[in-house]
Order: structure tokens, then C-alpha cells, then sequence
């Protein structure tokens, strides 16, 4: 499977790292493909690091501003001209989406598969791994936004809150993913 995986690029502290390194070589174990935004840095770094060395593929997808930083010896590197074509890449290149921990370059590639969702537009498994309760608050936001009818279909048709690397893993190969 190809798994997308939106998340940083910043250099962080080992509650992240270890929980991202862990779910990488789960990916790279299971013979699935990374597509990731191709950085050679911080967080990216590490997931690219531990899918690779657990047996995985690599398919990054940059952008033209951020190629200096793009890893090498990617098994495939594709640069966008700009971060509109880098997410639509990325999607175009998954077959299912994890979300990790990031910024707001990280919210917005969630935010639009979660929108690409609702409106029917792709049937991509996500999960957001809401690693040291991270993504908590945004949980808590999207349930006020089911409540209070916001979402037009349920949330849990939306995304999958996994709070474990093998959790996210096993719902992801139950689903199947598809591009």
C-alpha cells in the first residue's frame, strides 16, 4: 500500500520521534511505500530513515522552494511548483493518508483530505495518530463540529484516531486503502 503521511519537518524531542520511527519501520516491515513531502529533515527524517531501513519504498513529493532539503536516494522524488500541486500529488500518489504530528502546513493537508472526504471525493482511509495526545483539542473541535451539525456524514466515517503506531497500522491494512 502507499501511505501518505502528512507530518513535520522540524526537529523534535523523542516523545515524537520515537512513537514516528516506530510506526515507520511498522510500514516499511509490512512492504508498504512512504509518500511523504520528501524532506531530509527533523521528523521527516525519521520516518523516511525507519521505512527505508525496515525494507519500505520511498516516494517523496517536494516542492520547488523547499528542494534543497529533499532527500537522496529517495526511490522516487517528485518536485511540485508549488504546495497546492505537492498535496494534490500526495494524494494523487496514496492509497491511504496517516496525519501526524506537525504545524500548519500539517493541518491543511489534513484538513483538505478530510474535506476531500466529506464532499465524496475520495474514499482514502485516514488516520490521524495522535501521538502524546497532540491532535486532543482538535479531536475535541471536530466532535463539537458533529454535534452541533457541522459534518454532513459522521466523523467516524471521516478519519480514524488512533493513538498507537500499530493501531493506525492495522486499521489502515483492515481498509484496505485505495488511490
Amino acid at each position: 500500500m502507499n501511505i501518505c503521511v502528512f507530518l513535520s519537518a522540524a526537529e523534535l524531542d523523542e516523545r515524537y520521534t520515537r512513537p514516528a520511527r516506530e510506526f515507520a519501520e511498522l510500514l516499511g516491515k509490512g512492504g508498504h511505500t512512504l509518500v511523504w513531502g520528501g524532506s531530509d529533515v527533523g521528523l521527516m527524517k525519521v520516518v523516511a530513515d525507519g521505512v527505508q531501513e525496515a525494507g519500505g519504498r520511498l516516494v517523496g513529493v517536494s516542492v520547488e522552494f523547499l528542494s534543497a532539503k529533499a532527500r537522496p536516494g529517495a526511490d522516487e522524488m517528485i518536485v511540485a511548483r508549488d504546495l497546492a500541486e505537492r498535496k494534490a500529488l500526495l494524494l494523487e500518489n496514496a492509497d491511504a493518508v496517516v496525519i501526524m504530528v506537525g504545524g500548519t502546513g500539517t493541518l491543511d493537508e489534513a484538513t483538505e483530505i478530510l474535506e476531500l472526504k466529506k464532499h465524496g471525493h475520495t474514499d482514502k482511509p485516514v488516520v490521524l495518530l495522535n501521538t502524546a495526545g497532540f491532535y486532543d483539542g482538535l479531536k475535541e473541535q471536530f466532535l463539537r463540529m458533529e454535534a452541533e451539525g457541522f459534518l454532513p456524514v459522521p466523523l467516524t466515517d471521516l478519519v480514524f484516531f488512533a493513538e498507537e503506531a500499530v493501531g493506525a497500522l492495522a486499521y489502515l491494512e483492515e481498509s484496505g486503502g485505495t488511490r
